[in-house]
């Protein structure tokens, strides 16, 4: 029986989410279900034995904890448990790491770079387009020249979910992008996906962070640098220039406003590295 709730409750959930979200999730409920067996026995003793037994670190526990809460909220809404028997358990307490951002003089050393290799005017748009944007590998590699609209330089975006926002480029992106078109786009063997393989094939999230990593290297960024991180300093350099939170977590596709607001301490963090690097008062005095 327990089987057949988690099999109903990935197929409910592939409608709403993401395949890896779908994969992750079922990974999860497939130890819980090894775990007891194949029993319903979803108390707070079981499943905190459950978490003891493969949720070694807290990472890895605030994952399943989030996977049993979901499942938990679903059997819940479906009338097959009244209780919250994930209510009592505790979550770990993880220290949110802020995100590593470039400055804005880094991100322009590494766009302005002469472009190099075999697809260099291909790799230029889609760095462009994803720093001018803040978008997602994932988001990056799923657009369709179909959804670029160049007279208001905006963008339709799937995001998780299949979520659909619109998203903003600015001139250079557009001036990038439309040099790819003209130049060195090999026209794809199927769908219209704006970014190509040699093969006109739509290009790989691998291809991408293979871009990044390459054209960071050139110019001596940090060695982490990754598709990420453009979409992170995209979201700084906004909040540095004084755009409000609201407008970026739209501009990111955020669903919780919270989720945006660690950009604002990474913002904090900055200026505060700019005072004590500039202002005379703030050291004390040796």
């Amino acid at each position: 029986m327990l089987d057949t709730w988690i099999q109903q409750f990935l197929d409910h959930l592939a409608v709403h989410r993401s395949a890896n979200t779908v994969r992750s999730y079922g990974s999860d409920l497939a130890q819980l279900a090894a775990y007891l067996k194949g029993e319903f026995d979803l108390t707070p003793d079981r499943l905190r034995g459950y978490l003891r037994k493969h949720a070694p670190t807290p990472v890895t526990r605030a994952r399943k904890l989030s996977t049993l809460r979901s499942f938990v909220k679903y059997l819940r809404a479906a009338g097959v448990i009244t209780s919250d028997p994930t209510e009592i358990l505790e979550a770990p307490f993880r220290r949110k790491r802020l995100p590593k951002a470039l400055t804005q003089n880094q991100a322009a050393t590494m766009l302005d770079q002469e472009s190099a290799g075999r697809t260099p005017l291909r790799d230029r748009a889609l760095l462009e387009l994803m720093y001018s944007a803040g978008l997602r590998v994932s988001e990056l590699v799923g657009v369709n020249l179909t959804d670029i609209e160049f007279g208001g330089m905006t963008i339709l975006i799937r995001g998780k979910g299949n979520k659909e926002r619109v998203a903003l480029f600015g001139t250079t992106a557009m001036a990038a992008i439309k040099d790819y078109l003209a130049e060195e786009r090999v026209p794809p063997k199927k769908s219209t996906p704006l970014f190509t393989n040699r093969l006109g094939s739509r290009i790989t999230t691998r291809t991408v962070q293979n871009v990044v990593k390459r054209w960071s290297i050139r110019v001596g960024l940090p060695p982490e640098t990754s598709p990420h991180t453009l979409r992170h300093s995209f979201a700084t350099h906004l909040l540095d220039g004084g755009a409000d939170l609201k407008s970026v977590q739209q501009l990111l596709g955020h669903e919780s406003l919270a989720t945006t607001q660690i950009y604002t301490h990474v913002s904090v963090e900055r200026l505060k590295e700019a005072v004590d690097k500039a202002h005379p008062k703030a050291h004390a005095s040796s």
